[in-house]
Parts: C-alpha cells; structure tokens; sequence
C-alpha cells in the first residue's frame, strides 16, 4: 500500500511539472487588431512642484481569442517626462515584449511627480502602444502649478512674524500648523489657494487679523492638497482655521470645503460674506463666545453641525442657507444650527449671554430637525428668527408657534433646492420655492446683492440666493 501512495505522489508531481511546462511554453503572437483602453486619456489632478498626484489606472484589453505579445509601450518623453508609469507591476518609461493572454488586462499605473520648479504650467505626455496593427497612445494631461511651502518641523515652528500678503501667483501648501503670530496681519488677495495636507491647519494668534479678499468668479480657495474632484465631497483631508482669543478675520467670496472643522473662533470676531463652508467631519463653522456677522453665507454637509454657537457671544445672520444633508454618518446629528450659553473646557463649564438674529435666511436639512437652541439657566439667551424659513421640531429647544421671537417665518416647508448634493451643490431654489418673495424689504436693502450679485432689493427670496 505505501509503494502505492508513493507511486502515485511521482505520478502526480511529474503531471504538474508536465503541466507547468506548457504553461511556461505558451505561444504569444503579435496582436492583429487594435487594442481596447479602459480611457483614452487620463486626466490627472492639479498638481505642484515637488509634490507627486494620486495614482491613476488604465488598463489595456486583448479583445482578441489567442494570447498576444504587445511589442512595446514607451512613455512619449522618457526619462525627461513628468510623469511616471508602471506596467503590469514593473515601472520604467520603455517595456518590450508584453505578453497579454486572450481575453484578459493589463493595469498601466500613472502618476505625475513635477521636480521643484517645474517649467510646464500645463504637462502633457503621451503612453504609446505599439502592435502589428499600429502605434496606439494614451494622452496623459495635468496642470502643474508654482507653490509656495510652510513646512513645520520639529526645529521650524513654522511661524509667520511678519505682517504677510499672499497673492495667487504661487499656491499655498501647508504642512502641519502655519501660525500667524500675535498682533500680525495675513492678507490673502483674491484667486489665492490654500492647501492644507492631512492633520494640517492654519492658526490666527491672539490679536492677529485676516483678511480675505476674494471676489466674485476669482475666490479664495482652503482645502485639502488634493484636488482631484472625488475629494471634494470627502471631509477631514485637514484640520481647518482657528482664531484665537480677540484676532479678528474679514472674509469675501471664500470656499472653505473638506476639513474637520472649517472654521473655528475661540473669543474672536469674524465678518463673513459671500463664502460657501461645505464637506467638514465637524463643524463648518465653530464659535465659542465669537462675534460674528454672516450675510451671504452658504454651508453644507457637516457632521455635527454646519454653525456650532457655544458659550454665548453675538452673531448675525442675515440672508444665509444653512443647509445639512450629511450622508456619511447617520448617527451624527447633521444640524444646520446649534446654539447654547455653555461650553466644556475639559476641565469645567463656561456660561456666558448670548444674542443671536437670523433674518432673511434658510435653516433645513434631511433629518428631523435641523435648529437646536440649548439654553442655560441663569444665562440671557436672546434671539430673534425673522422672515426665514426652518426645518424644525419639538426638539428644537424653543416653541414656534405663538413665539413673539420668531416673526413671518416658515416652518418645514422643502425649500425646494436646485441640488443640495455636494457634487455639484447648487443651493439656489426653484421658481416654486415657498422661499420666493419671502423677505424682508429692510433686510434685503443691508444685504442688497444675493452671493452671485444679484439684485434683491424688490421681491427679496430668503438665503443667499435671490
């Protein structure tokens, strides 16, 4: 019996030799019809000097009943070329011989990697793809921009000491925290871009000032480093902007997307119009004890909340949508609005007054309730909610019906927006909104131009958008 087993165990393993073999000895013709792509052109991310993109795939398809040998696939500018690629698991720029078996794909990896001043503001290669039925090509475009780089280290703290202007020439690229020292100033002049890599941020000492000059059609950009569009629909690629106590920020015509918390005031004082904060794991806005005035002011897809109003302060809020469509996470609450007299220092809890004036706006969102006020006894808690329109239930912290603080208001009406998914966000409303023809004449008149610029000043439609 044991002769047996071990006869057939050589039989066995002189079969798989045999059968590896053949595998091994596999005929690969010349291909004698064209090869199909997964995408004929690959549109890698904006990229900046020194920093490499995403890595992109394109796979090749033998379409045809036999297996094929691919003479040969060349990256168009070789070793000069920007980009770099990897063939079926081997990187290079010139790869010959290239078996494919019938039927079957072949992954081409891409990726762009600009040196430090980089001479091409747009960088174009090309893979070719030469068979027996012809030269082939896969267009590889990106645009490689100039950037400037804040960088901290453990022996650079990466501090700015100087009263600082910041125009759009070079993109701005930061590593780690960037801190505007104590009683500075950091002007940002319009189509400026600030990149932030993960677990970065941009810090405003005590007493600095920030101004933000953007404009209509050339805003000032704060996002993560990446900017292939599937990022911006994605939240935490950073940290966000902090004010400490008494600095002072001036913001126009900003988007602020895809951090933790967008902004964040710490007994600082804030004028925000015409910006857009959408896509944070947090808050979009979060204030602690801050003075703020909002017109025009447009927020999104936040987890916790898109404004967070803890420990009091005093905030106006004059034509802005505060929309929460947050899907990421449905156990997060997703509220438009929050706001309360305390806040947890961590070690124990601060009350302090709190005013707070909505007029002209849209507070709505996917859950239930999209407004909560958390008042504290013992603390003034005042507010005013005039001619807006609320998603709004009995959890909301305060009575609407009856309530001589709230006047000409909506309540759980569908605003009936263009498109509240952040993809392609468009928070205007359609022509049957109940939000139409809605506001207030002598709010519209402080505010009289909607975030695109249009006039409101007639028949004035609540939010930021006439």
């Amino acid at each position: 019996m044991n002769m047996y087993k071990t006869a057939l165990g050589v039989l066995f393993i002189v079969l798989l030799a045999l059968t590896g073999c053949t595998r091994d000895d596999l005929t690969f013709d010349a291909p004698a019809q064209e090869l199909r792509f997964s995408r004929d052109t690959v549109f890698c991310d904006t990229v900046y000097n020194q920093v490499r993109s995403e890595t992109y795939a394109v796979k090749i398809y033998n379409d045809e009943d036999r297996d094929i040998m691919i003479p040969k696939i060349t990256l168009g500018n070789g070793a000069a070329s920007l980009y770099r690629i990897n063939v079926d698991g081997k990187a290079g720029t010139d790869f010959t011989n290239i078996p494919l078996r019938k039927k079957d794909s072949l992954y081409v990896f891409v990726e762009i990697a600009p040196v430090a001043n980089a001479p091409e503001a747009i960088a174009e290669d090309r893979i070719n793809v030469q068979t027996a039925a012809g030269t082939q090509h896969i267009t590889l475009f990106s645009v490689v921009q100039d950037a400037e780089f804040f960088i901290q280290t453990e022996t650079n703290p990466n501090i700015l000491a100087d009263n600082t202007s910041w125009t759009n020439e070079k993109a701005k690229i930061i590593f780690g925290d960037l801190t505007l020292q104590k009683g500075k100033t950091l002007n940002i002049e319009k189509g400026t871009k600030v990149y932030f890599f993960k677990n970065s941020g941009l810090k405003i000492a005590e007493s600095a000032k920030m101004n933000v000059y953007g404009e209509l059609g050339n805003e000032v950009i704060f996002r993560g480093d990446r900017n292939d569009p599937r990022y911006d629909t994605i939240p935490k690629n950073w940290n966000g902007i902090s004010l400490e106590k008494n600095a002072v920020l001036q913001m126009n015509y900003a988007r602020v997307f895809g951090g933790t918390r967008g902004l964040e005031l710490n007994h600082a004082e804030a004028t925000i119009k015409n910006s857009i904060f959408h896509t944070h794991q947090e808050f979009g806005i979060y204030a602690i004890n801050a003075k703020v005035q909002a017109e025009n002011l447009v927020l999104n897809n936040c987890g916790e909340a898109d404004f967070g109003i803890y420990k009091g302060g005093s905030y106006t809020i004059l034509h802005s949508t505060l929309a929460n469509y947050w899907s990421l996470n449905s156990a997060m609450p997703a509220l438009a609005l929050f706001a309360t007299n305390e806040y947890n220092n961590g070690t124990s809890t601060e009350t302090a007054p709190l005013t707070l004036e909505i007029s002209n706006s849209i507070i709505y969102g996917k859950k239930e309730n999209s407004i909560v006020f958390k008042l504290v006894a013992g603390q003034v808690f005042n507010y005013k909610i005039e001619n807006s329109l609320l998603k709004y239930s009995s959890d909301a912290g305060f009575v609407f019906e009856a309530n001589p603080n709230i006047i000409a208001t909506i309540k759980n009406e569908d605003p009936k927006f263009i498109n509240y998914f952040t993809a392609k966000m468009n928070l205007r409303v359609q022509p049957d909104s109940p939000a139409r023809n809605k506001g207030n004449l002598i709010v519209a008149s402080k505010v009289p131009l909607d975030i695109a610029a249009v006039n409101r000043t007639a028949q004035p439609t609540l939010g930021a958008y006439q």
